[in-house]
């Protein structure tokens, strides 16, 4: 268990206040957030590389806060990795276990089976700046596994990352924190990933923490107006009642409106769906009519280079956005009749 109280820290002119989180045993916890919210301050308190103004943290209840980095048992992978340019793989990955005083046998079996769980062992003898970002990943985590760490810190490990191989080792990193079941705490500013990752996570914002929880309880019930902002500000649809329609698919209706999602074996109480989900346009689509309505738009706003559309469908008000280019190609006026798709592969359900 980590147990963090009423932290607060300055680095420069910005703070961090009033911290209090609890993390259990083996959890995999993700503090999500704008740039600048104060993620990586946060993170590297942890580590002990800022000292705290106020506050404790405790990890199974031995306090840490005044300990030194190496005294922590602490593992912290930074966004840059931080593998040492003048050291070869190896010798990166073994570098606590040396400064720890560990003997070589014991060294050489502790390389050997985090090759194995990292699939790194062909890079062993590589010098760190041949490798790709993805491998120095690999090699950074190994480096923090090394020395046995009660939790590991991971600063927005997927930051330099290109899309595919980042898809990759979000399930990589699910499959080492399933093997190995050590305490996680991930720092990432992408919500999608932060949801994907996440058993619970944490929404930050200007040094503060401004929601705690699962990800399905984060999007279906932002407790403040930042979180709902930085979630996508989803509707949230209330369902009256779901039909089994067979073959793997069900019929939701809220407020009078058939939506159709796919069968997970119980009902659905709510539907979330973003406005940048909600396809629209003033001419009917063709194609089946799954999940395709008709509906009276009531309501235009600006919205930076958006504009944000409230459509009535059925009992249902739908807030739904178009790139400001697209709007005014279509020419949608308040009262006008227009078409709606909802994409199925967006749908939300809790």
């Amino acid at each position: 268990m980590i147990s963090i109280r009423g932290l607060s820290a300055r680095a420069g002119s910005f703070t961090i206040r009033d911290i209090s989180l609890e993390i259990g045993d083996g959890e995999y916890f993700v503090i999500v957030g704008p740039t600048g919210a104060g993620k990586t301050i946060l993170l590297e308190c942890l580590a002990g590389l800022h000292r705290l103004r106020s506050g404790e943290i405790r990890v199974d209840e031995r306090d840490i806060t005044s300990l030194p980095p190496e005294k922590r048992q602490v593992g912290y992978v930074p966004q840059d990795y931080a593998l040492f340019p003048f050291l070869n793989v190896r010798d990166n990955i073994t570098f606590g276990l040396r400064r720890m005083g560990h003997d070589k046998h014991e060294i050489n079996g502790k390389v050997e089976s985090l090759a194995h769980l990292l699939g790194i062992h062909h890079l062993l003898d590589r010098n760190v700046r041949t490798l790709s970002g993805g491998e120095k990943q690999r090699i950074a985590i190994a480096r923090a596994l090394a020395i046995s760490p009660k939790m590991l810190l991971l600063d927005e490990p997927m930051g330099s990352l290109d899309v595919r191989t980042a898809k990759f080792l979000r399930l990589e990193l699910k499959r080492f924190h399933e093997e190995l079941g050590i305490t996680t705490i991930h720092v990432t500013h992408n919500l999608i990933e932060a949801e994907e990752m996440a058993e619970r996570m944490a929404i930050m914002n200007v040094g503060k923490i401004e929601q705690i929880g699962t990800p399905e309880r984060v999007f279906f019930y932002p407790q403040s107006a930042f979180v709902s902002d930085f979630i996508g500000t989803p509707n949230i649809l209330d369902c009256d009642h779901c039909n089994d329609l067979g073959h793997g698919l069900m019929e939701a209706v809220c407020g009078g409106v058939p939506i159709i999602l796919p069968y997970q074996g119980e009902g659905v109480r709510k539907i979330a769906l973003l406005p940048r989900e909600i396809y629209v346009t003033a001419r009917k689509p063709p194609g089946p009519g799954l999940n395709r309505f008709h509906g009276t738009v009531t309501e235009i706003t600006p919205f930076s280079s958006l504009m944000k559309l409230k459509i009535s469908v059925g009992e249902l008000s739908l807030v739904a956005e178009l790139p400001q280019d697209i709007f005014e190609e279509m020419d949608i006026k308040t009262g006008q009749e227009v078409f709606l798709i909802l994409k199925l592969r967006s749908l939300k359900v809790h």
